[in-house]
């Protein structure tokens, strides 16, 4: 179970002036915890605050060392534990399919950091990046009801948590081969 909200990422990385929100923060260590062997919380710290470097605020480095903890452990797992950090249900759904966008576009990011090119990828991990790119250009649909954009968004929610496992617990080989193709 998480501890760390969105909200607490999310002003966190603000006050240090990350460059990423907390979706996209917590989607690119999904990614980079999915392909990147031996990825540490101090790689994820040192890719987020660029700006802050070794100088960033100790309450800063223990929320993200939690958050890299809470989801190393739910991705290791293998029992569905994930939840990709996004707003709460009372934040508007614009607002939360953006976020939903974003996480998409961290977890390619951060799997991009540890494959070699797509050729050499399991199928299963391609069907992945395929469908995030998608997602990633998500928005709120004008012509739908409020009811069926809310039950898309839970349903890509939930698609994503079940697609993140699955990269990673696909690219158990490939970790463990120290990222060799």
């Amino acid at each position: 179970m998480q501890t760390v909200t969105y909200d607490e990422l999310d002003s966190t990385l603000a006050e240090c002036e990350a460059t990423v929100a907390a979706a996209e923060a917590h989607g690119s260590l999904c990614g980079a915890l999915a392909a990147i062997p031996g990825y540490s919380a101090e790689d994820w710290i040192g890719d987020l605050l660029v700006n802050a470097g070794a100088e960033a605020e100790p309450r800063a480095r223990e929320l993200l060392t939690t958050l890299y903890g809470e989801t190393h452990a739910a991705l290791a797992s293998g029992l569905m534990e994930l939840e990709p950090l996004l707003p709460p249900d009372d934040i508007p759904l614009d607002q939360r399919t953006t976020a939903l966008a974003d996480w998409c576009n961290g977890f390619l990011f951060g799997l991009g950091g540890g494959l070699p090119q797509a050729g050499g990828w399991p199928d299963s991990v391609q069907e992945v990046v395929t469908d995030f790119s998608e997602i990633g250009r998500a928005s709120v649909g004008d012509e739908e009801t409020e009811e069926t954009n809310e039950v898309a968004y839970v349903e890509l929610f939930e698609y994503l948590r079940a697609s993140a496992q699955l990269a990673y617990d696909d690219l158990v080989e490939h970790r463990a081969q120290g990222g060799a193709p």
